[in-house]
C-alpha cells in the first residue's frame, strides 16, 4: 500500500459511490479503501483458499497443532487486511469528515471508534 503516491491520486481519481452509514442515512462518498481495492481483493482470495485449505485439513483429520497452526496464520492475514482498511478509513474517509466538519466529522470519529472496539474485542 503506497501512502505517498495514493494520497496524491486522490484529488485526480473519481471512485464515487452510494454508501449507507450506521444511521441508514446515504451519502456519495469515495471510499479509502479504492486506492487499494486490488490489493485487498487479492489478500482476500488467498484467505479464502487458506478456509478451503483448513475444511480439507479436517475433513482428511490432520493433526490439530497443524490446524491450529493454519488458523493462526488465517487469523493473523484477516487481521492484516482489517488493519489496511482501517488506516484507509481514518485517513481518507475520517479525515475528510473532519476537514469539513460539522456532525459528519462527529459521525465518522464515532464509527472509527466502534469499528476499532470491535477488532479489539475480537
Amino acid at each position: 500500500m503506497q501512502r505517498a503516491t495514493r494520497s496524491a491520486d486522490r484529488s485526480l481519481r473519481n471512485g464515487k459511490d452510494t454508501v449507507t452509514h450506521d444511521s441508514d442515512r446515504e451519502s456519495t462518498a469515495t471510499h479509502g479503501y479504492i486506492f487499494d481495492k486490488d490489493q485487498y481483493l487479492r489478500r482476500l482470495r488467498r484467505i479464502e483458499g487458506q478456509a478451503r485449505g483448513l475444511q480439507n485439513m479436517v475433513e482428511d483429520e490432520q493433526y490439530c497443532i497443524k490446524i491450529l497452526t493454519q488458523i493462526s496464520a488465517m487469523t493473523s492475514a484477516l487481521e492484516s487486511v482489517a488493519l489496511g482498511l482501517l488506516d484507509d478509513h481514518l485517513n481518507h474517509c475520517v479525515l475528510e469528515a473532519a476537514t469539513l466538519g460539522g456532525d459528519e466529522a462527529k459521525i465518522k470519529l464515532q464509527e472509527a471508534s466502534d469499528a476499532i472496539a470491535r477488532l479489539v474485542r475480537s
